[in-house]
């Protein structure tokens, strides 16, 4: 890759993410006259934040909230792993030194419901004198709801900012054989190997190799076979016909279709090896999509399709991820903070995050408003992705709490299977080895 074009390092990713959308925010509204946004006026709120795109667009409003409220916020963003750590250790003592806090859903949210960290605030969301009368339940894209809601059905969190996964594809490389974008599984499949020319480096497929982040992958594939990799009885489904068919699809594309070397890539060699423009298809998170349209990083501006997760045997789903703010448990300002926490998924700060590429509501109100999108920066099919994706959103990863765990050990099998590894004994060994991790964590 020359040195002229783009290393993107998570840290240059996130900056430059921030940068992206510098026009103005299109499509406004004034915070509702119902509910008493003064109520708490000269309160104090202390917010723990992850450090990210989403959370600059907080701390870059922030004086907005504290004129409409007259509430005093102290926002602290501090990096993923460090972020973790803190609100673990302080949730754990029962006095956290926050009021609000920023979760990342797929990884912390059965450790936060079982701690009984976050407050119930599904009365809060239907008083009136606190809530827009705009922000209902129904609003929120489906995975959203999930997310934000225990297994009892109590709501203890918001849900802010999603991340689909979707197709990138290069409509250039597609034009060139006679291909369109493709609607099931095995059309992609078959696209992306005629699309492989090894003599020209050319390849129809990339994404996530390295142990660890490539998990996702497959089980973005397994929505597509009807299959998640936890039943409802809370029961390993890692070994079914339908895991092991999704385990050998991902097998195909990342052996006959892939970069060399493509065991060692995270998101970021993915996303590099797309931006050159000798990649057919990159399936990974749609807020990754900012630096494609980037002339200074990119070679393939103006030649990429967004497209929706094709259909899979049995189903048709997009691989969802997600973050969201609650107010802990032991605030002693719970009403003021969860004021907080509406005004971040509120419609005009939604409206900030898409326009700027640094994230994407899960509010489908958001998603769907023209003045709104007339501001993104972004094509238009990006938002139709986006949108059509909300529609299909499926949890990709088990709700437990050692998710990383099972990122790990499940993922040293992917690897293997690059290297030629059979998929059925992959995954009856890895399942073999997460079972007791799973079951000690549950006791």
């Amino acid at each position: 890759m020359s040195s002229a074009f783009w290393n993107p390092t998570r840290r240059r990713f996130l900056a430059g993410s921030a940068a992206i959308g510098a026009a103005g925010l299109i499509g406004m509204r004034p915070a509702s006259a119902a509910v008493d946004w003064k109520r708490f006026s000269g309160t104090t709120l202390e917010v723990n934040l992850v450090k990210s795109p989403r959370s600059e667009i907080i701390i870059k409003y922030l004086a907005e909230f504290e004129e409409l409220t007259g509430i005093k916020v102290n926002a602290e963003a501090t990096p993923e792993q460090q972020q973790r750590q803190k609100t673990t250790i302080e949730l754990s003592s029962g006095k956290p030194s926050f009021d609000v806090v920023h979760l990342s859903y797929h990884v912390q949210k059965r450790q936060f419901e079982k701690g009984g960290w976050l407050a119930d605030i599904s009365g809060f969301l239907k008083d009136p004198s606190l809530t827009d009368s705009s922000l209902t339940e129904g609003d929120f894209a489906e995975a959203g709801l999930q997310f934000a809601k225990g297994a009892d059905g109590v709501l203890r969190s918001l849900p802010f900012s999603v991340d689909y996964w979707i197709v990138y594809w290069n409509k250039e490389l597609f034009e060139k054989k006679g291909l369109s974008y493709p609607t099931t599984f095995d059309e992609m499949a078959n696209a992306a190997e005629a699309l492989t020319d090894a003599s020209s480096s050319t390849y129809g497929f990339v994404a996530r190799g390295l142990k660890n982040a490539n998990v996702p992958v497959w089980t973005a594939l397994m929505l597509g076979y009807g299959m998640t990799p936890l039943g409802p009885d809370g029961k390993l489904r890692t070994t079914s016909d339908e895991a092991v068919e999704a385990a050998a699809l991902y097998q195909r594309l990342m052996t006959k279709a892939a970069p060399v070397g493509v065991s060692g890539f995270n998101w970021a060699e993915a996303q590099s090896a797309f931006l050159q423009g000798k990649i057919g298809m990159w399936l990974d998170g749609v807020g990754f999509a900012p630096p494609i349209e980037n002339p200074d990083k990119s070679r393939v501006v103006g030649k990429v399709g967004y497209g929706i997760m094709p259909k899979g045997p049995k189903a048709q789903a997009a691989a969802t991820f997600g973050d969201g703010i609650g107010v802990t448990a032991a605030s002693k300002n719970k009403e003021a903070a969860y004021l907080f926490c509406q005004w971040v998924i509120s419609h005009d700060m939604g409206a900030r995050l898409l326009q700027a590429g640094a994230g994407v509501p899960f509010r489908q109100s958001i998603l769907e408003d023209a003045k709104v999108r007339e501001g993104v920066t972004m094509p238009s099919t990006w938002v139709d992705a986006v949108v059509g994706s909300g529609k299909i959103s499926q949890l990709a990863l088990p709700v437990i709490i050692p998710v990383t765990e099972f990122r790990d050990i499940y993922g040293v099998g992917l690897t293997n299977m690059i290297g030629g590894a059979d998929p059925a004994a992959e995954l009856k060994s890895a399942t073999a080895q997460f079972e007791p991790v799973l079951a000690r964590s549950e006791g």
